[in-house]
């Protein structure tokens, strides 16, 4: 088994080498759809998937700082703008912010006191702040992988050095 995958992988190579230029053409034409349409695509959705992270953690911090503010001032009335959609507000005042209602995701609310809320908003900056990071990580590794075939075109089409873009 071991000899035939050795024998097919050397008629390839020799395949390969008799193409000559157009093979070589035809496998730059290869790299370059993948950069285009695999790895870019890729790099793209994880970015926006992080933004979209980021977003969340800013709404959850942003709650946060509102909560402490509110639980400092020990008002027993609260006093706030509500979108009723489209960029829409309302004025409304909330007779007693001692509880309020969190969005959980999918559509579900709790409620909270304000100690517990904190405690939830804590919880939950550290998950987006994980996955943040992870994306972060995801979206290295893409971009290594970019730059990892440009380098593998630059040689298939015996072109100088790329440019060094990381600021070494």
């Amino acid at each position: 088994m071991g000899e035939r995958s050795e024998l097919g992988l050397r008629r390839r190579r020799v395949a390969s080498m008799a193409a000559g230029p157009r093979g070589s053409q035809a496998k730059v034409l290869q790299y370059e759809t993948f950069v285009s349409d695999v790895l870019q695509r890729d790099l793209r959705e994880v970015l926006a998937q992080r933004e979209e992270v980021y977003g969340q953690l800013a709404a959850y911090l942003q709650l946060k700082n509102v909560l402490e503010r509110l639980q400092e001032s020990g008002d027993h009335r609260l006093r706030t703008q509500v979108d009723l959609g489209c960029n829409f507000y309302v004025n409304a005042e909330v007779p007693d912010p001692s509880r309020i209602f969190v969005a959980l995701g999918y559509g579900f609310f709790l409620e909270l006191t304000l100690m517990e809320a904190l405690r939830f908003i804590d919880r939950k900056s550290r998950l987006l702040t994980s996955l943040s990071d992870s994306l972060t990580r995801d979206s290295a590794r893409i971009k290594a992988h970019i730059r990892l075939v440009l380098e593998g075109l630059r040689e298939l089409q015996g072109l100088q050095e790329l440019p060094d873009h990381s600021g070494h």
